[in-house]
């Protein structure tokens, strides 16, 4: 595989795992739990944070 569709996938995964995210955030918030769907619903920015810095430190690395 190319390094373009490691870093494409790399960044597919990351936006399916903050969309997962929020879809348990909101699931829980209309559930009730209330508490629990605001801090998942934090996990979002953090995954999506997390996953930029690292596609950038990648990038980086290999020039």
């Amino acid at each position: 595989m190319t390094r373009n569709t490691l870093r494409r996938r790399a960044g597919i995964t990351i936006l399916c795992a903050a969309f997962v995210s929020f879809l348990l955030s909101i699931t829980l918030w209309f559930t009730g739990s209330h508490d629990q769907g605001l801090f998942v619903g934090l996990w979002v920015p953090s995954i999506l944070s997390f996953g930029s810095v690292a596609l950038q430190l990648e990038s980086s690395r290999r020039g």
